[in-house]
């Protein structure tokens, strides 16, 4: 191998390139110490600098030396799908020609992360890298820790606009540094299944979703107008899911609440009600998360207006109509979070866990409740069962059912909709979904984090790892229940105006970047744009052949037409 003749010193070219995006990394950049011990250049057969590893007397070419490009082109274009978008995430920059020949191709976005960032300033001060730098597609991380990694591809990833990942491994640096990628590998995979999940929800709910956020902006103003608020006083409180084993618990419940009157306070999931209201229970309040149309079941026909109701702004519309005493709620919606800033403040209650019982949790958080005892929170199938006897699901089945298809078919095929997991249950007869299981796992860390002393009630499901402890707290209420900004009519105008005003993609050769339409934004623009996300996710399952910029039209016409008044 001929050693590579540099002609100068690229150190500020790629620096003022790196500086149109990353202006952090460059200050550290210009910061650190560069040994330049660690590489060495050669040229291949066409003149490209190929940098290799020093190991000793011997050297680590990390690309091909004979043709570092046409290398990069084929093993790209073995990732590339003609027909749709491309995320690129490789690990390790070396020469740059991965990520460039990714730019070159039909990709909407190129994530590099690599470590030793003074190993990193040596490669920019010995090869020309403006042309990658400066392109806003390109990421470019140093050292990041998995919180890092998983802040920025929330970022700069989003799978309605940016199709599928791919991951690619420069193979000569990893295995040099393997801990590090090994650890970067872990913070991707999990973020990736974080951002599946959250895609999956906006897939078959933001449609919904939306349209039931603005529905319930007269009812949520009306509720504030009304001035009504909410105190609790109790020194204890109970949250009731809708496990099997809530049946058997009910008892020791009753009689606990009997013993302690006002002092216990009662906080039913809504699936729930109908359980406790059947057992001659009546809760102190009830909270309702979930946006289908299924909700309604668990009021109609139930004595429930006298009990508070705790809603998600984005809860059907008439669920607010069976109570006198509803209170809602903003979720983690960008559109909730939007109206909050520009149309009424509402109380933000955390929904991540994704059920109802972790909103349950985070509201008793957020009214400073100290002492928590959690009933029928199971999140698994105790001896085949699906809910408390009770629950919505035994009517409703037992009015569809008929004699091709009796009560028994129909639970056991909503039992078994989902593969069972591998679990070793120490006799308690439980099946596990992998969605249970994340949910158990949600609530375990939800309450790890919380500074209340929180239990699970004694049955025969799977346990609740739960630390017991004992922390002093204020009492807390939601006492400002919201702060009417502007009146609906004119949020809902300003609102449809910003989304007229959001501009249409530049595109050039490369198509669409959904990291690049968003620095095109301003921070107005691109809040606007954020609230629009699920429901592009709805609206691009329901008909993928869509492109990202006919996806932002797509949306833009349902959002003004839909929200017009």
């Amino acid at each position: 191998m001929r050693r590579y003749k540099f002609m100068e010193n690229y150190f500020e070219h790629n620096l003022k390139a790196l500086s149109l995006n990353n202006r952090e990394l460059c200050e550290k950049l210009i910061a650190c110490n560069a040994a330049f011990n660690r590489y060495e250049f050669f040229a291949s057969a066409f003149g490209k600098p190929v940098p290799a590893i020093v190991e000793g007397s011997s050297f680590l070419a990390l690309h091909s030396r004979i043709d570092p490009e046409k290398e990069a082109h084929r093993l790209v274009s073995s990732r590339i799908d003609g027909k749709a978008d491309i995320f690129f995430v490789f690990f390790g920059l070396g020469g740059g020609f991965l990520p460039q020949a990714a730019l070159n191709g039909n990709t909407s976005g190129v994530l590099v992360i690599d470590y030793d960032i003074n190993s990193i300033a040596e490669l920019l001060n010995s090869i020309d890298y403006t042309d990658l730098l400066a392109d806003p597609r390109f990421t470019l991380l140093i050292d990041p820790s998995p919180e890092q990694i998983e802040k920025t591809l929330f970022e700069i990833y989003n799978p309605s606009f940016s199709g599928n990942i791919q991951v690619l491994p420069l193979r000569t640096r990893v295995e040099k540094d393997k801990l590090k990628f090994d650890e970067a590998k872990e913070a991707l995979e999990s973020t990736l299944e974080k951002i599946k999940a959250d895609y999956s929800v906006q897939v078959h709910f933001g449609k919904r979703m939306f349209n039931n956020i603005i529905r319930n902006l007269d009812a949520a103003q009306a509720c504030r107008q009304s001035g009504k608020e909410f105190k609790i006083t109790a020194k204890e409180a109970a949250i009731c899911a809708a496990g099997p084993s809530l049946n058997d618990q009910i008892p020791i419940l009753a009689e606990r609440k009997k013993s302690m009157g006002e002092n216990l306070f009662v906080l039913s999931s809504d699936t729930v009600l109908p359980v406790l209201l059947q057992a001659g229970l009546k809760p102190d309040a009830v909270l309702s998360l979930d946006c289908q149309h299924y909700s309604y079941y668990h009021f109609i026909g139930k004595k429930c207006r006298g009990i508070p109701l705790f809603l998600d702004i984005a809860s059907p519309p008439l669920l607010s109509s069976f109570n006198d005493y509803p209170f809602f709620f903003l979720s983690n919606h960008p559109l909730a979070q939007y109206i909050s800033r520009n149309f009424l403040s509402l109380p933000v209650i955390d929904t991540s866990g994704g059920n109802v019982t972790y909103a349950c949790l985070s509201l008793l958080e957020n009214l400073g409740m100290q002492k928590i005892i959690i009933y029928g929170a199971d999140f698994s199938y105790l001896k085949g069962k699906v809910y408390a006897k009770g629950a919505y699901i035994y009517p409703l089945f037992e009015q569809k059912q008929n004699r091709l298809s009796p009560l028994e078919a129909k639970l056991s095929c909503f039992l078994y909709r989902s593969p069972f997991l591998t679990c070793d249950d120490d006799g308690h007869h439980c099946y596990e979904t992998e969605q249970l299981r994340f949910y158990r796992r949600g609530i375990e860390q939800k309450a790890s984090m919380m500074q209340a002393d929180i239990s699970s009630a004694p049955g025969t499901a799977l346990p609740l790892f739960l630390t017991p402890r004992k922390i002093e707290k204020n009492r807390k209420g939601i006492e400002d229940y919201g702060k009417v900004l502007v009146s609906k009519n004119d949020f809902l105008k300003k609102y449809l105006e910003d989304i007229k005003s959001l501009p249409n993609p530049i595109l050039k050769n490369a198509g669409f970047s959904y990291q690049a339409y968003k620095q095109s934004l301003n921070s107005e623009q691109e809040t606007v744009f954020t609230t629009l996300l699920p429901l592009a996710a709805a609206l691009k399952h329901r008909s993928p052949e869509l492109s990202a910029t006919e996806l932002i039209e797509c949306v833009k016409k349902y959002c003004i037409a839909f929200s017009r008044f």
